[in-house]
């Protein structure tokens, strides 16, 4: 098996850790965190140093990896971080095995696809994405990069998400919505219309509450 870094070690790393355990297709090597010490321990397996360490890993053969970082522009700033330090670093793509992913869906390497997730016909999730646990994406639904769905969403068919927009705890999307990029929809949201970019919106069903600024936090109680 190939050995792969987790960068991020906090709660998202740990069901990425189990995902890819399932699978068996990938060992995991140890962690990379910014802001965790050196050394301590999640689930078992060592955090080795900051993103600075992945050139000399890299060197040493381990040159593939996943970013395990929830919040969808910070996972695109360490995925930029990251290529310039290490150009020829691989993402992998870890599925969780319960997933069901119909034949005919294409998935975006770097995605991470969470236990009991459905991705139906011909949808298309872009590269960096995450579905979390339970959530359900409808047929010929388009996801853009650096985006996700939150644990429980449900996506009807013919929906288009796009790049780095966040769907929110049990949020249901009725069929052919289109959300615009940098927008974030509130948990629990019922979403009957278009949304436009950089907006968060909120309800049921769903209003916009305010233009939002790229890289608005919305993992959080704040």
């Amino acid at each position: 098996m190939d050995k792969v870094l987790i960068i991020g070690a906090s709660g998202h790393a740990k069901v990425i850790i189990e995902a890819i355990g399932f699978n068996k297709e990938y060992e995991v090597w140890g962690l990379i965190d910014s802001y965790k010490e050196i050394g301590g321990r999640l689930m078992g397996y060592e955090i080795l140093g900051t993103e600075d360490s992945i050139p000399k890993l890299v060197k040493q053969g381990i040159t593939k990896g996943i970013i395990a970082i929830g919040d969808n522009w910070t996972r695109y700033q360490m995925y930029t971080k990251v290529k310039k330090l290490a150009p020829d670093f691989e993402f992998i793509t870890v599925v969780h095995h319960s997933a069901t992913i119909s034949p005919s869906a294409k998935i975006g390497k770097g995605t991470v696809i969470l236990a009991g997730v459905k991705i139906n016909t011909h949808a298309e999730v872009g590269e960096f994405c995450i579905l979390n646990t339970n959530s359900s994406f409808g047929h010929d639904c388009k996801m853009a990069d650096f985006s996700s769905i939150a644990p429980g969403v449900t996506v009807g068919g013919n929906v288009n998400i796009d790049f780095c927009t966040a769907i929110s705890l049990g949020a249901n999307i009725i069929q052919g919505v289109d959300i615009g990029k940098h927008s974030i929809i509130g948990a629990g949201s019922l979403i009957l219309n278009d949304v436009d970019d950089f907006r968060l919106v909120y309800g049921v069903p769903a209003k916009e509450i305010k233009t939002i600024e790229k890289g608005k936090k919305y993992i959080s109680k704040s």
